[in-house]
């Protein structure tokens, strides 16, 4: 068969793993890059760029490296759990010197205009417009991966400010933000309690002379270290975890981990009490804020009412002076590259499993990594990227357009059911249940029984263990021989980078006393499980 040309745009974490993807299935990708390295997100530039992502120089992943790493190439073990952008920089350039994957990106290269030739109903190709060096050139591909994420076009939203106008001092988005030494002594306001809100706020505490951080409608904050200091996807994404939750209610479930946050830090005291319940909205990750309300150096306030030249006024009629604003507000969904966008998405931008549009009369086009979900983005671009690959091959179909609609509708319903009603919700997936949905599609969600019955040590960690993405190399298409290796030593990688320290054995409990503990631990836990059983039962 001869070899089929794929236009894949952006060479961040989505973009190196679908030219990988290509590469694995015999097509020929050619990957436009408008900046001059790859890392897309992950690249810190002291000075943002439009059209580019921009991130602070502190930036921490907040996903862990077991549960964030290529399905097929596990970070070195010495890494921290929870990485730098400068260490998951690293990662990505071994990741893409290990694949050879440089020599299909063309840097410095804009793509103007993706658009359908001619005869699109027959060949399903695209004619793709790209300047470099200040000259244009046409290219025709037989199909696109567009991975260039939604983190570029910030969402500024200062019109519904009232007074912003008036306001004398600097207001500026978080995609321009990258340090606090120019909130030295000041009084700013950050607007927005998502995971940049958080930070930001955070940070700029350090130095200024107070920070207000404005939220319309509160969160529930969670921690990236859980019980025993363990990573807390790692911990909570586990089959066994996700077996437990189909017994008990939502209602049940929420209250649950609630309470567990609760019991970090009360959220209604430290005025950050949402008005959704937990699983319903976007998760938050910050394990400083507790603490910079507690000192002081952040104070928490509702919605901003409206601006004066050298002040905010709150919701509750509160008015604080102020030197600086925050909008942590978010980003706008643009391709402004698509030419006649509305025959490739609808006004509801719809897509079938967050990846297909499903009025496309050739499946030839595919959006990569555009789910928001609680868990990390890298393993769950790659596993679409498998899945699309297959699907410009031949190797897979797609249903009819009918049923994709349908599949919409209900998954819309459910999202509708279970979530806050905005634009970042209505893309929100469950991580584990979208990654094996997708799995499914691509044949390679793994066969717990059959490993139950081949590899007993296998299938414990598989169930109980985190659940990494090494899990989907195990059976099927892109089958790694060292997929059971990385999931049986994922542990070993998790504690490796913490033990730089060995506590002799007189730091530990006595075994007697330790024992005594977990016993009575064990006991404690099944009196609340026991009642959530009998309850489900009548």
């Amino acid at each position: 068969m001869e070899v089929r040309k794929i236009a894949v745009i952006g060479a961040g974490i989505s973009g190196l793993g679908a030219i990988k993807c290509c590469l694995e299935e015999g097509l020929e990708p050619l990957c436009f890059e408008k900046s001059d390295d790859i890392g897309g997100l992950w690249r810190y530039k002291e000075t943002p760029e439009d059209g580019r992502a921009g991130i602070y120089k502190s930036l921490t992943s907040n996903t862990s490296k077991e549960m964030t790493a290529f399905s097929d190439y596990p970070f070195p073990d010495h890494y921290p759990n929870y990485l730098h952008n400068s260490r998951m920089m690293e990662y990505l350039r071994m990741y893409a010197r290990h694949f050879n994957l440089m020599k299909h990106i063309q840097f410095l290269s804009k793509v103007c205009s993706v658009k359908k030739r001619p005869d699109f109903l027959s060949s399903g190709q695209w004619d793709v417009v790209v300047e470099a060096d200040g000259k244009q050139k046409t290219y025709v591909f037989d199909g696109i991966m567009i991975c260039s994420g939604h983190y570029t076009d910030k969402h500024l939203p200062s019109q519904d400010f009232k007074g912003i106008q008036k306001f004398r001092g600097r207001y500026l988005h978080s995609w321009e933000y990258k340090q606090p030494d120019d909130f030295v002594g000041k009084r700013v306001v950050v607007i927005g309690l998502g995971n940049s809100g958080a930070d930001v706020a955070g940070e700029i505490s350090r130095v200024a002379e107070q920070v207000f951080l404005s939220t319309r409608q509160g969160a529930w904050i969670w921690s990236r270290v859980w019980d025993n200091g363990n990573p807390t996807d790692a911990t909570l994404f586990t089959r066994y975890n996700k077996t437990v939750e189909k017994f008990i209610p939502t209602f049940l479930l929420n209250r649950l981990a609630e309470n567990k946050l609760n019991s970090r830090f009360n959220h209604a005291n430290y005025g950050l009490y949402p008005k959704h319940r937990v699983f319903s909205h976007q998760i938050v990750f910050s394990d400083d804020l507790p603490k910079n309300i507690i000192t002081g150096r952040v104070l928490m306030k509702p919605n901003v009412k409206e601006f004066t030249a050298t002040s905010a006024i709150f919701e509750d009629d509160t008015e604080e002076e102020i030197d600086a604003i925050v909008f942590a507000t978010g980003y706008a969904w643009s391709f402004p590259f698509l030419q006649d966008e509305s025959g490739i998405l609808d006004s509801l931008n719809s897509l079938f499993k967050f990846v297909f549009p499903p009025q496309l009369e050739k499946p030839t086009l595919a959006f990569i990594g555009m789910v928001q979900t609680a868990g990390a983005i890298m393993p769950t671009s790659e596993l679409q990227s498998r899945w699309v690959v297959h699907i410009f091959k031949g190797l897979k179909r797609l249903p009819s357009e009918s049923d994709m609609m349908a599949d919409l509708k209900r998954r819309r319903k459910k999202i509708t059911k279970r979530s806050v009603q905005s634009a970042r919700d209505a893309r929100r997936v469950p991580y584990m249940d979208y990654m094996d949905e997708i799995a499914s599609e691509l044949g390679v969600k793994p066969n717990l029984l059959s490993f139950l019955l081949s590899d007993i040590k296998l299938a414990k960690e598989l169930f109980y263990g985190p659940c990494t993405s090494y899990q989907y190399r195990l059976q099927g298409p892109g089958k790694w021989s060292g997929a059971r290796k990385a999931i049986l030593t994922q542990r070993d990688r998790i504690l490796r980078p913490l033990s730089t320290r060995v506590p002799t054995p007189s730091s530990y409990p006595s075994s007697s006393v330790f024992w005594l503990k977990r016993i009575f631990a064990v006991i404690f836990l099944s009196v609340p499980m026991l009642l959530i059983i009998q309850m489900i039962h009548h």
